[in-house]
């Protein structure tokens, strides 16, 4: 056995060995357990110490985190961080489709005209879509999906005449309580750039 040796021993965590090297390049002390937390350091700030160097980078990391947060609010200042759940709107020429789904995707609620009693060429026009974007509205308030939306966005696709009956809906009685949801508006409907030739125009008489 060895006698007594002036040099420190060298810990057995190669991660422990790194940290001692670092330690004795950058000349500094090894930080104590009671300083490197963060409560620790929050705790002398509010008994009034003098900051040590682990309280000084804790209060900058919270300035840093702060800054960030104020230029987020600041680029988005009515952003809610919750996903929205989508209202698709397909207003066909011969029909009208609301479908309500979750934020992934997955269906809540799909109703067409015909599934409210219009039968073949009744399912277009206005007033079918009407009825039906008020059905769809009374649906959603008593199956309780108010309490699960909280942001809700509409998707509008075709030109027919059930996108101006769903907006009148949604900006009259029927739609008070969910208009106040929506957070974002918008148009998905197809438009074709060349591609394959159209089908014939229908003439009727």
């Amino acid at each position: 056995m060895r006698p007594f040796s002036s040099s420190p021993k060298a810990p057995a965590n190669p991660k422990d060995q790194a940290e001692q090297i670092e330690n004795q390049i950058l000349d500094r002390k090894p930080a104590s357990s009671e300083d490197s937390s963060p409560l620790s350091a929050i705790t002398k700030m509010m008994q009034g110490d003098q900051p040590s160097s682990s309280s000084s980078r804790v209060r900058s990391d919270y300035a840093r985190l702060a800054e960030s947060l104020e230029a987020d609010m600041m680029r988005n200042p009515y952003a809610d961080r919750a996903p929205p759940h989508h209202l698709h709107v397909y207003c066909h020429k011969h029909n009208t489709i609301l479908t309500l789904t979750r934020p992934n995707g997955n269906p809540l609620m799909s109703l067409g005209t015909g599934q409210i009693g219009f039968r073949k060429g009744g399912r277009a026009g206005f007033d079918p879509a009407y009825q039906l974007s008020s059905h769809v509205m009374s649906q959603i308030q008593e199956r309780g999906y108010l309490m699960e939306i909280k942001r809700l966005e509409v998707i509008f696709r075709g030109f027919g005449k059930g996108r101006e009956a769903f907006t009148k809906v949604l900006l009259g009685n029927e739609g008070r309580n969910i208009r106040g949801l929506v957070s974002r508006v918008t148009d998905s409907t197809r438009v074709k750039f060349g591609g394959t030739r159209s089908r014939k125009v229908r003439r009727l008489g």
